[in-house]
């Protein structure tokens, strides 16, 4: 009862996608790929998309937003095929390469092309592929903007634009570069904007670039999905990868991704569970393109167990076998934990997240709980051993201490410090005697000067 739940929470079951009215071959390509109900944001969005309307679409990681564009796309640019009349935005290379491997499914049976554009890849090969002139350019800010300068990407017959993971393609990094792309488009195209998360301060930059839009939501009551079995457990800092290798160790899950903070901590976990014979792999900015795809190549086709990933992946990881999502460290954005744990229970599926939380990290929890509207509980492992505080940490926690106790002395006007005794030097000062503090009085009086 409750799969059925939860199935119809995210599926339209009202309706079909014939009932939608894509071109027939759309149509046919939807129906090879095995779809019959459309997911609830792929119901509303469509049909709206579909008279050229501007869109907002706000809906659940793992509802199906990239077909919920990406099929009025194709079905606008169908018949017509010209070429550059279409432009999707997305903030990272994985998504790029995503979203543009869905857009050719959809517009198989079509003559329309979709290129992929972004950085990591040579300009040669993409700028081979601008020149066969496609209909459809899937790309992230920065390639597009150089391809559009060196002349290979012309902005003027570009009739739809857009973007997915709007609330990070309009946040502070690639706010200036949407605005020179978006304010070179010669005409006003028709706009479609997706995420999981919007705030009120995105919704409101991102109408400043539609044309009367209608925002459709379909996030209900949660922004996460009821699929997600979610967990904290507490831990201390220098305790996280043993609470991680023990995790893993003892609850044997599945397709597994793990994300961290920082590269350099991405490198040191899976690193470290690799010694521990762990068949973990790494993937960050600072990688090598190629190396990258093949990472997630690997981790489509089920041939690793543990991926350690900083929260680039989170936007670009469409992958349905994901079974446990762990924040090795909590974001500092409560909106990248939704993005995070949304890499699981994809289309229905049922997922696991855990969250390691520090003890100073109570505050950043709550603030997840209130973006996401659910009550995450603790989680305990009692088999599980910490290890001994690290010496610089107990040193740490002393001086802390001592300045504490030193501060509370010294702010009670009623207690009676004693001055240590300076050390005497009888050749600076007459008679050995050192002065500590101001004469009890003063003459008061004014010395002349030859001031006047």
């Amino acid at each position: 009862m409750s799969d059925l739940r939860d199935r119809d929470e995210i599926f339209d079951t009202s309706t079909t996608f014939a009932e939608l009215g894509l071109a027939a071959p759309l149509a046919k390509a939807v129906a090879e790929m095995g779809f019959v109900h459309p997911t609830r944001i792929q119901a509303q969005l469509v049909p709206v998309a579909l008279t050229g309307r501007c869109v907002l679409g706000q809906a659940k990681t793992g509802t199906g937003k990239t077909a919920a564009f990406g099929l009025p796309v194709v079905h606008r640019l169908a018949e017509t095929k010209d070429p550059f009349a279409a432009l999707v935005l997305v903030p990272t290379r994985e998504l790029a390469i995503q979203v543009t491997r869905e857009m050719r499914e959809f517009a198989k049976h079509t003559a329309l092309q979709t290129v992929a554009i972004y950085g990591g890849q040579p300009i040669r090969t993409q700028a081979a592929k601008l020149e066969k002139k496609p209909s459809i350019v899937v790309g992230t800010p920065g390639r597009v903007m150089d391809m559009h300068g060196r002349g290979l990407l012309p902005y003027g017959d570009i009739r739809i634009a857009v973007l997915d993971e709007v609330d990070r393609m309009l946040d502070i990094g690639f706010r200036d570069d949407i605005r020179r792309i978006l304010g070179s488009l010669k005409h006003k195209p028709q706009t479609i904007f997706v995420s999981a998360t919007i705030s009120p301060e995105i919704e409101k930059l991102a109408r400043t670039y539609m044309k009367d839009p209608e925002k459709i939501v379909t996030a209900a009551a949660s922004l996460t999905v009821n699929q997600v079995n979610q967990r904290y457990l507490p831990v201390e800092p220098w305790d996280k990868r043993r609470l991680l290798l023990h995790l893993l160790k003892k609850e044997t899950p599945g397709l597994t991704v793990v994300f961290c903070r920082t590269k350099r901590t991405v490198d040191t976990v899976a690193q470290y569970l690799a010694d521990k014979g762990i068949d973990a792999h790494a993937i960050h900015g600072d990688m090598f393109q190629n190396k990258r795809n093949k990472v997630i190549d690997q981790l489509r086709a089920g041939k690793l167990g543990v991926l350690v990933a900083s929260d680039l992946a989170s936007r670009g990881l469409d992958v349905d076998d994901i079974t446990h999502v762990i924040n090795y460290d909590l974001p500092d954005d409560p909106e990248v934990y939704v993005h995070r744990i949304g890499r699981t229970a994809r289309a229905g599926r049922s997922g696991v997240a855990w969250s390691f939380v520090c003890p100073d990290q109570g505050e950043l929890l709550t603030s997840i709980e209130m973006l996401a509207n659910i009550e995450i509980p603790r989680l305990e492992y009692p088999d599980f051993q910490p290890g001994p505080v690290p010496a610089d940490v107990q040193a740490h926690r002393e001086l802390d201490a001592q300045r504490k106790a030193d501060r509370a002395v010294s702010q009670n006007r009623f207690t009676v410090v004693v001055p240590t005794p300076a050390a005497v030097d009888p050749n600076r000062f007459p008679g050995g005697i050192v002065p500590v503090e101001a004469p009890l009085k003063r003459l008061g009086g004014r010395t002349k000067t030859r001031r006047r």
